[in-house]
């Protein structure tokens, strides 16, 4: 049962993206390439050559960002890490990238720039810190007839509170 969709959407964005950008790039580096023109006197294969490398470039981090995403559809849990930073990241680049689409080429590419960036701020916020928590986990309740160290900060923590520092 799939009890958060969000990563599982979010991953699935990010592959399509990362397909997408790597796919567009590329082209992009073959039409350079066929029409072998310069630019400013900059060499043409290295415009094409660099297209396409940042084409892969950008295509494997997304990657790794849908695959941080589809990790924590797997195993339910938030990203820690590394891959928390290359989320928080990838929503900086979407971000960014919505700003120029605005100017350059229109609100509908920042519409888009803005749901991705939604999905990845949303997959970071719809799980919370500790490892293994779930959102329809209620809290264990510590008390007479409850589990020994169950108290109201959850398993582990006190029973009561620690005794308040004396003055000297």
């Amino acid at each position: 049962m799939v009890r958060r969709p969000v990563a599982w959407i979010v991953a699935l964005v990010l592959f399509a993206e990362a397909l997408g950008i790597g796919a567009v790039n590329w082209f992009l580096g073959v039409v350079v390439d066929r029409q072998d023109m310069s630019l400013a006197g900059l060499d043409p294969d290295m415009m094409a050559v660099s297209s396409k490398a940042g084409g892969v470039v950008f295509g494997l981090y997304f990657a790794a960002c849908g695959l941080v995403a589809l990790l924590v559809a797997l195993r339910d849990r938030a990203p820690a890490g590394f891959g928390r930073v290359l989320l928080i990241s990838a929503a900086v680049v979407h971000a960014l990238l919505g700003a120029f689409a605005w100017g350059l080429v229109g609100w509908p590419a920042f519409l888009i720039m803005v749901v991705v960036l939604t999905l990845i701020v949303l997959l970071l916020m719809t799980y919370d810190g500790r490892p293994g928590a779930s959102a329809d986990a209620a809290p264990e309740k510590g008390g007479p007839g409850g589990a020994e160290g169950a108290g109201p900060g959850g398993p582990g923590a006190p029973v009561s509170p620690p005794a308040a520092p004396t003055a000297p």
